[in-house]
């Protein structure tokens, strides 16, 4: 027997998550205001990897690396729902017109790593299926 068909209609979890990413966002009521993040797919993060990546200086003709700043740059905006990065407020009020550079400019070293964490466990990176895998 088949399992095709487990593999055309997978389950759909939901693909979005709140998160407080800090205390000092808030709402007129005091309330922190949560980021509001999606699960990337495979694809999306073969793009984005192979955007980030640099030339390396002294190597081989053509070697190239990861640059691991701009991947997560890269990720963070892409997986961040809410706020919306690339709004020209948001941009303004940071001092740049470059999307990439408002999480940097905005949140501390430690709420950034909270908010790609989030991103990462929501797009399954590091999950141990149950009971292991099977060969």
């Amino acid at each position: 027997m088949s399992n095709l068909n487990a593999f055309l209609h997978p389950v759909q979890g939901d693909e979005t998550r709140e998160i407080i990413v800090s205390n000092r966002f808030l709402d007129e009521n005091g309330r922190p205001v949560p980021f509001r993040i999606r699960a990337l797919t495979q694809e999306e993060n073969d793009a984005i990897s192979k955007r980030s990546m640099r030339l390396v200086k002294g190597g081989r003709r053509g070697e190239k690396e990861l640059d691991s700043t701009e991947y997560a740059s890269r990720i963070i905006a892409a997986a961040t729902l809410e706020p919306d990065f690339s709004s020209e407020e948001l941009c303004k009020a940071y001092g740049t017109m470059d999307p990439l550079e408002v999480p940097g400019k905005m949140l501390y070293a430690g709420e950034y790593k909270r908010l790609m964490d989030a991103i990462m466990e929501l797009s399954r990176f590091g999950d141990e299926l149950e009971g292991g895998a099977k060969n």
